[in-house]
């Protein structure tokens, strides 16, 4: 489908196309525009309706990358018109992406209301609820009656974020309960909204970090949480589409970054450049590199073992091998635990507990396969048997401690769990494995 939609933008059958736009929806828009060359898709983005919402909710779904080339390319009416509509947290987003030039240009497109909104917003930390939270919402007083609520939705929501749930505050704007609009539908006219709201509110401080807000989100099932400061105020709302968006950004930067790409880009991997992916990835190659030369160290420090043994090198990639997957395995299951919040830096000695059962499980089961194939394959070679089965039990039980210990350190010291995955548990576990190998064979065969 969108192959058929892209040559009809690259005939330019402009007609065609805005009635097959009229008929789609907007993130369905907002994909083809994101494959067509840069010329064409700004031509077929004027096609969106001007008096409807359409183009505003289109834009709302394109990369920052192209929402800055078509606020470049459009008219400065075309560029407010798209903002005016563009909620307050789509535009603090926007903006957070681009350069100094173009999110001023933004500011002074918009109107001063709405710019006052975006400055207070981007005055929060950058992960914090408060840069997250959109400040249009419906606010009712506990005193109105459930008519007058419906009323004020009726009038008001047109302009909201989300209607179907109303917050209520008093006369200082302290959050002092929700109603859902449903509550209020069914209510009597004549019942005051204090008399039917929730007392029992699910809030977030304007500082805390946006992953605390996704997990309050998953544990609670919400679709819009409110934000409050210190003194209870309430200050905006996050919604469940802004924290989708959260989530789907984080675990993708904590995949890339646990493969060893220190700067993910925002961008489609196709729309960003050669160089740049080159430059996200090259300081964690160099790295490897670099530390790889202390593994080539160690075993220059045992030639002497491989001179009377060689067959001792032909298990180094086997351990090494199985010891780097038992790390990553562990460090894994730690990073999502703690994403998720179910693991804390005070859990430390239970995981090392824990992670040192299941290797000695692990190590049981693969020493059992180990032994049985080296004496069948090697003639009855139960001493080499029983150093490579050993190596692998330790090197199993130390890849697993340092595998989930790794990312609790990387934590207390404030820096991203996800850094301390794969390539740095690689280079400390392979080290490991070396060192208590050939510590083994040396003892084993008193070389």
């Amino acid at each position: 489908m969108d192959k058929n939609i892209l040559d009809i933008i690259n005939n330019e059958a402009y007609e065609e196309l805005q009635l097959l736009f009229s008929h789609m929806n907007a993130v369905d828009i907002a994909d083809v525009l994101e494959q067509a060359e840069e010329g064409k898709a700004i031509a077929a983005f004027r096609l969106l309706p001007p008096d409807e919402d359409l183009a505003t909710e289109v834009f709302s779904y394109i990369s920052p990358g192209r929402q800055q080339l078509f606020v470049q390319k459009l008219s400065a009416e075309e560029v407010e018109d798209i903002l005016e509509d563009l909620s307050v947290d789509d535009i603090v987003d926007f903006i957070d992406e681009v350069p100094e030039e173009i999110s001023k240009y933004v500011l002074e497109s918009v109107s001063p209301e709405k710019g006052e909104m975006v400055d207070r917003i981007l005055d929060y930390p950058e992960d914090s609820a408060g840069r997250l939270m959109n400040t249009e919402f419906i606010e009712l007083s506990p005193e109105v009656t459930a008519q007058d609520a419906l009323h004020t939705i009726r009038t008001s929501g047109v302009d909201k974020e989300n209607i179907y749930t109303c917050y209520v505050v008093d006369e200082a704007r302290g959050l002092v309960g929700v109603v859902t609009a449903d509550v209020i539908l069914y209510a009597p006219l004549n019942a005051k909204i204090g008399e039917i709201m929730d007392t029992n509110v699910i809030s977030a401080q304007v500082a805390d970090d946006r992953e605390e807000i996704a997990n309050t989100f998953s544990k609670y099932d919400l679709l819009a949480l409110p934000v409050v400061n210190r003194r209870g105020q309430l200050m905006g709302i996050v919604t469940v589409d802004d924290i989708l968006r959260i989530i789907h950004h984080e675990d993708t930067e904590d995949f890339e970054q646990m493969a060893g790409i220190i700067n993910p880009s925002d961008e489609p991997y196709l729309r960003t450049g050669v160089v740049t992916h080159a430059k996200n990835r090259i300081l964690w190659l160099l790295v490897l590199m670099l530390t790889a030369a202390i593994t080539g160290a160690i075993i220059s420090t045992f030639e002497d073992a491989l001179a009377v043994l060689p067959i001792l090198a032909v298990f180094i990639p086997m351990l090494m091998g199985a010891g780097g997957n038992a790390g990553a395995q562990s460090s894994t299951v730690v990073i999502r635990g703690m994403a998720l919040g179910e693991i804390k830096t005070s859990d430390t000695l239970r995981l090392v507990w824990r992670e040192t059962r299941i290797a000695l499980v692990c190590s049981l089961i693969l020493g059992v396969a180990n032994f049985a194939r080296i004496a069948i394959m090697y003639d009855r070679d139960f001493h080499l048997a029983w150093v490579v089965t050993l190596s692998l039990a330790a090197t199993l039980i130390v890849a697993k401690i340092i595998g989930c210990t790794l990312p609790i350190a990387a934590k207390k010291l404030k820096l991203d769990p996800s850094l301390m995955a794969a390539p740095l548990l690689t280079t400390i576990v392979d080290c490991t494995a070396l060192i208590v190998f050939f510590a083994v064979a040396r003892v084993v065969f008193t070389l």
